[in-house]
């Protein structure tokens, strides 16, 4: 991996990592509230975020074996693959959001170099290189974590991903939350322990674990 891919990974790394410290003290209630995203729930942003995972790591595994992989799903079986998703347990949910970050984290530190340029098809959109799935991946954390509504919102952003040069429509994606309560709404109950998202397994200083 050379630096500038393996910065913008680091920086997954590390939205992700804000993203399930939030993410694993929300109570069972308030995972079944509304999200600042009219019509989904906590829990279904938070689905989204692993099926999302899920896709680019497909898409990856196909860039480094040359064979095509399935790209994301359709949108019906995206929102099929959701409505079952969003009925797991708590520590069920936050296992797959989990699990599935570092499947793709594994893809993204394994892929040679002279494959990030290859392009990646997927239905709807222009095919682009490999390499602008990192773009994606770290917008679709950051601004999903604000649609949480559960207190993480702008002002919360590193300022690399607050300046970061994205393209549209990612950059209208960004500035639209921006308008985001900085508070959440309505405000969150006592949160739960913390707990890990591998039960039975010790939990590591980190999601990540050591490098």
């Amino acid at each position: 991996m050379d630096t500038a891919r393996r910065e913008l990974s680091d920086q997954i790394d590390q939205a992700t990592q804000r993203l399930l410290d939030r993410a694993r003290i929300i109570t069972e209630p308030d995972l079944r509230a509304p999200s600042l995203l009219p019509g989904w729930t906590r829990a279904r942003v938070l689905a989204h975020v692993a099926l999302g995972a899920d896709a680019m790591r497909d898409l990856l595994t196909g860039v480094r074996t040359g064979r095509d992989r399935p790209g994301p799903a359709s949108a019906e079986t995206h929102a099929s693959g959701l409505d079952r998703s969003v009925g797991q347990r708590p520590e069920q949910l936050m296992a797959a959001v989990a699990d599935s970050a570092m499947a793709l984290r594994t893809v993204t530190r394994q892929l040679p170099d002279d494959r990030w340029q290859v392009p990646v098809r997927v239905p709807g959109l222009t095919p682009f290189p490999a390499a602008e799935l990192l773009v994606r991946r770290l917008v679709e954390v950051e601004l999903h974590h604000c649609d949480l509504g559960a207190g993480y919102g702008p002002a919360d952003w590193p300022a690399v991903f607050a300046g970061l040069d994205l393209p549209e429509p990612m950059r209208s994606w960004r500035e639209n939350r921006l308008g985001y309560p900085a508070e959440p709404q309505p405000p969150l109950t006592p949160p739960r322990p913390p707990a890990p998202w591998n039960p039975g397994r010790p939990l590591p200083g980190s999601w990540i674990g050591k490098r």
